[in-house]
């Protein structure tokens, strides 16, 4: 704390933690959330074709963290559609977004400028709600720290984790896109976060709430900030993901598999061997039958 009060954040620390998400932030997070659902390939020929469709799609993107944490729960999945505020405000911003003349909201909000301050909105209330996920689940499993984990994870990134249900609404079906097989940089922050809220709600990690609300919103912010400004999809785990992991796990191009590629050659040469003798002993016994023959 005297770390924060020599740089003065004591003050802004507390009067973040204090702020509102609603209206203003969340409508930030709908925003681009439904832009995201455009950039989909046939998204706005399904809008047209299919209204009912395209709107589930878009309640999924802005709403599907809560739906998936709701189902973990075993709460209803459509509790979250009784809060008739959000939902008529993610249905406006759907509406402008796909109907709006001349597409002028779409070309307003996706304006890098404008986007980005958007985009910087999005991520605290991502923050936000992996906070209250964790703060959620350890009042039904104090002790269930994986739980934690994972609906904080859910509510972090839950629309990713339900691309491909959201991919079915829309009549495609891309199973090799699974988000747990290739976690995107919203992901796997927001996997990492979720253990970071867990190990402070279990007091095991030295900083208060608010303080890591806030520090874990800056870097969310300016991660994501920067990879939307230079148009990059890389994550900045990759560097130390690449050194530590070899160790935890291994190499997946490593001794193993070189080691049963070897005998997998090894025996498709033994066979190839054991085929041309076959055949050299065939010919070779044909050869002395003709012989034998013609003697």
């Amino acid at each position: 704390m005297d770390f924060l009060s020599a740089l003065c954040l004591e003050d802004l620390i507390s009067s973040f933690s204090k702020l509102p998400v609603y209206p203003v932030f969340d409508v930030a997070y709908y925003i681009i959330s439904i832009l995201y659902l455009k950039y989909e390939p046939g998204a706005v020929n399904l809008s047209r074709r299919s209204p009912v469709a395209s709107w589930l799609c878009a309640m999924l993107y802005c709403f599907g963290s809560y739906i998936l944490a709701d189902v973990l729960l075993g709460d209803s999945p459509i509790h979250y559609f009784s809060n008739n505020a959000n939902i008529l405000l993610a249905s406006a911003v759907w509406y402008l977004m796909f109907f709006c003349p001349l597409n002028l909201f779409y070309k307003c909000v996706s304006f890098l400028p404008v986007k980005l301050i958007f985009v910087a909105m999005k991520e605290v209330v991502r923050v936000r709600k992996i906070a209250i996920g964790i703060h959620h689940a350890h009042h039904h499993y104090h002790h269930g720290w994986v739980v934690m984990v994972l609906i904080g994870w859910v509510k972090g990134s839950g629309v990713a984790l339900m691309s491909n249900l959201e991919q079915l609404l829309r009549g495609v079906w891309k199973p090799e896109t699974n988000e747990i097989l290739h976690m995107s940089f919203p992901t796997k922050a927001s996997l990492y976060g979720a253990i970071l809220f867990t190990l402070q709600q279990s007091h095991w990690l030295p900083i208060s709430k608010t303080n890591l609300i806030f520090f874990f919103t800056l870097f969310m912010a300016s991660c994501k900030i920067f990879m939307t400004a230079t148009h990059s999809h890389g994550s900045p785990f990759a560097p130390l993901e690449a050194f530590i992991c070899p160790f935890l796990f291994g190499n997946p191009n490593g001794d193993h598999d070189d080691h049963g590629d070897h005998h997998h050659h090894h025996d498709d040469h033994h066979v190839s061997h054991s085929v041309t003798k076959s055949k050299e002993d065939l010919n070779e016994g044909t050869r002395k039958r003709k012989v034998k023959k013609a003697e």
